[in-house]
């Protein structure tokens, strides 16, 4: 019995040590964002040519290093519309897609855990670039003559799935410390900005919400957004939630204790978000296409509410 005592009481304190410094410290850390460039066609377009330059020095390094599969991975985005990129650790990088020169509306893709540029694009629609070109897609075909851009963003060191630091919010802090410059920014510039948030990085656009001029803000598979609801998000924008019918993260047990877990099940109606249909998807099945969660999601972002099947 105090045998059985002393290892409960010692699980308690690793959990709280754990959980604390997790919180307080980010897993792992990145190079700094670029500073972004006036939204016009001509700063874009150096801003783009400059990172696709940087992008293929980051291929020929990767590769002479042997690190074949990051080069594989830098290889693919070369070429592409990127607005920020920084290849130290894991890496930061955000892809426009779209005319962001004249768009009129932002839709900003937020990842979950396990997400670098190794695998900016190595997982079909569950990746960043492959999220947002489904979405982009999906968004002309429902308007075809729509004023939308979306960012596959990559700003934050995301957690490992399985590591200490999933459980915690110290990488997410993070994001949101990054995050929030790049949107106050748009909003300025006058775009109407919506995030989408997959997984972890619902944590992320948790902690970056307060007051953040955003209209929308929509979580997939999220283990909780570090808040007791949608009032204690501080925010004005209208919040949506969604969960596929085969995720597993509705296993997931939603606590806020010793620094550890986010709180309050989004989907809950104590949350008090706009529930929409996802079907019936796994946790990697947001943004595939022909899939409701796909079609609603793209309504979000377009900004049509009344088309949003809940």
């Amino acid at each position: 019995m105090r045998l059985r005592r002393v290892i409960a009481i010692g699980a308690a304190a690793t959990a709280v040590v754990i959980g604390t410094t997790a919180a307080v410290l980010p897993s792992s850390q990145v190079g700094r964002p670029q500073p972004l460039p006036a939204f016009t066609a001509t700063a874009l377009a150096a801003r783009y040519a400059t990172d696709s330059r940087m992008i293929a020095a980051a291929a020929r390094t990767a590769s002479r290093t042997g690190n074949t599969a990051l080069a594989h991975a830098l290889d693919g985005m070369r070429g592409h519309h990127f607005i920020d990129f920084n290849p130290r650790g894991p890496g930061l990088a955000a892809e426009v897609i779209g005319n962001l020169a004249t768009a009129k509306r932002v839709a900003i893709l937020v990842p979950g855990s396990d997400t670098s540029l190794t695998t900016f694009d190595s997982r079909g629609t569950s990746s960043p670039q492959g999220g947002a070109l489904a979405l982009a897609a999906e968004a002309h075909r429902l308007d075809p003559g729509n004023h939308l851009a979306v960012i596959a963003w990559l700003g934050y060191a995301t957690p490992g799935t399985f590591s200490p630091a999933v459980l915690t919010s110290g990488d997410a802090g993070q994001g949101a410390s990054a995050l929030r410059p790049l949107v106050d920014a748009l909003a300025r510039h006058g775009y109407q900005v919506a995030l989408i948030c997959h997984s972890y990085g619902s944590v992320v656009c948790g902690l970056a919400a307060p007051h953040l001029p955003v209209t929308d803000i929509a979580v997939v598979g999220s283990p909780g957004m570090d808040a007791a609801s949608a009032g204690a998000l501080h925010t004005t924008a209208r919040v949506w939630a969604g969960r596929g019918a085969s995720d597993w993260i509705q296993a997931v047990p939603h606590i806020h204790l010793f620094g550890l877990g986010f709180g309050q099940d989004p989907m809950s109606p104590a949350f008090g978000a706009r529930v929409f249909a996802a079907g019936t998807g796994g946790h990697s099945s947001y943004l595939k296409p022909g899939d409701i969660s796909l079609r609603n999601l793209a309504y979000i972002a377009l900004g049509d509410l009344m088309a949003v099947t809940p």
